[in-house]
């Protein structure tokens, strides 16, 4: 299967990259991004971090993975929810089309994303899911990359299967 929805920590996905849900300075911060740089070794990865330095909203940037499972670690700077009238979906859709654009660019077979935007960026978790859908569908008709979205618990799980399955998209 090209692209799967599973429940776990994303830091353990076996994974050619995996993606942070970054803020645009880069820093290490809550949720996630916190995991991630706990995982993969926080002074390394923050290093790493502050000689890129910023990451615009949308965009994606790469660093090694150092101790994690996976080779890079993609950052990328999702949008703050304002109430959907701000470009938040179209940016939103960017994080993920720009994350699987520089995987491919660094020979990534796979990448494993967690759903960007849906924490303290406040993004309402069924469009969050919806606008992933919809990005990794359109990235996959024309490339080949094994995707995991990685859902921090079963409901949100269950809800990105079901979208899957409305939009008749293989799970």
């Amino acid at each position: 299967m090209p692209f799967e929805i599973i429940c776990g920590d994303i830091t353990q996905v076996k994974a050619d990259a995996i993606v942070n849900a970054a803020n645009s300075a880069l820093a290490p911060g809550g949720g996630v991004c916190g995991a991630i740089f706990r995982a993969a070794g926080f002074r390394e990865l923050e290093r790493a971090c502050r000689a890129i330095g910023h990451c615009d909203t949308g965009q994606a940037v790469l660093t090694d993975g150092f101790a994690l499972p996976a080779r890079y670690i993609i950052h990328t700077v999702g949008p703050v929810w304002r109430g959907g009238g701000q470009n938040e979906e179209l940016l939103l859709k960017s994080c993920y089309s720009s994350s699987l654009r520089l995987a491919a660019d660094n020979g990534c077979q796979s990448i494993a994303f967690p759903l960007i935007s849906s924490g303290i960026f406040g993004y309402p978790k069924k469009g969050a899911v919806e606008v992933a859908v919809n990005a990794i569908r359109t990235f996959l008709r024309e490339r080949e990359m094994r995707v995991f979205l990685a859902a921090y618990d079963q409901e949100t799980a269950l809800l990105g299967a079901e979208i899957l399955k409305d939009n008749h998209f293989p799970v």
